[in-house]
């Protein structure tokens, strides 16, 4: 792991795979850290070079001041490419990570090639929002283990929970591990989110995926953002909750690994 300063503040990565590959960037959902996508690395290093990163405020990363909006996020992205010497990537995001694979898709789609937006949403409707000053009020009185048991509960189905009790500890514990001041400033990021109306002139390829029990992003939900994304497509993981990557690993690999390799 390379903590990258970024001009004020660092971002913690790690980078896997070949040094010729082409680049993949790998970005964790509100509450993880790089270590969120372990089950998937294996997949994809036969064929990238992989950069993960803890967004800000996350993992080892810093925790700039202020409250921030997608625009920081995607900006953090860019800022990484271009110090690492980056042209082009592919970019994985789950939840807040693929709300920011989304933006970058928009704002420089010179820069990303194909977009796998898992798990996430395009728009922040009032209940959205409200949601999330809820979540930041609990942080605020009670720290992140306030809101880790129901953090679990959304992440997972309650037969993977019952069934994986030892993976269900390593993820409370990342989940643990941020500062809460760093996620409670994402929170307002996610109050930002604005990508729903745009998604008409999206000109990168773009699949979303998601479990086909998230109550956070809906399956409904990506069904209309993958038709409102010209050529968008969208896959439902079976038996996966918000977390599908690590609820249902293999499912999740083999649908990207499709993705990918224009199937």
């Amino acid at each position: 792991m390379a903590r990258v300063d970024l001009g004020g503040f660092c971002l913690n990565t790690q980078i896997d795979g070949p040094d010729n590959a082409p680049w993949m960037i790998l970005s964790n959902s509100l509450g993880a850290t790089t270590a969120m996508w372990q089950p998937q690395i294996d997949a994809l290093t036969g064929n990238y070079r992989v950069l993960r990163y803890d967004t800000r405020g996350h993992g080892q990363s810093d925790t700039p001041r202020g409250d921030w909006t997608f625009d920081d996020l995607c900006a953090d992205v860019i800022a990484l490419m271009d110090h690492l010497g980056i042209g082009t990537c592919d970019f994985i995001g789950l939840s807040m990570g693929g709300m920011t694979g989304l933006g970058l898709a928009l704002s420089h789609p010179d820069r990303v090639t194909r977009v796998i937006c898992a798990d996430a949403r395009a728009d922040a409707p009032p209940p959205f929002r409200a949601m999330w000053d809820e979540r930041i009020a609990k942080v605020k009185q009670g720290g992140l283990s306030a809101i880790v048991d129901a953090t679990l509960a959304s992440w997972f189905t309650a037969d993977w929970l019952a069934h994986n009790p030892q993976l269900a500890d390593g993820v409370r514990e990342m989940v643990l591990s941020n500062p809460a001041e760093g996620y409670v400033a994402c929170c307002h990021a996610l109050k930002t989110l604005d990508y729903l109306r745009h998604l008409d002139r999206m000109t990168v390829p773009v699949l979303y995926v998601g479990g086909d029990q998230d109550k956070g992003a809906a399956p409904a939900v990506m069904r209309d953002m993958a038709d409102r994304t010209p050529g968008g497509r969208y896959v439902a993981i079976r038996d996966a909750a918000h977390v599908a990557n690590l609820n249902q690993p293999e499912t999740f690999n083999a649908a990207i690994t499709e993705f990918l390799s224009g199937s």
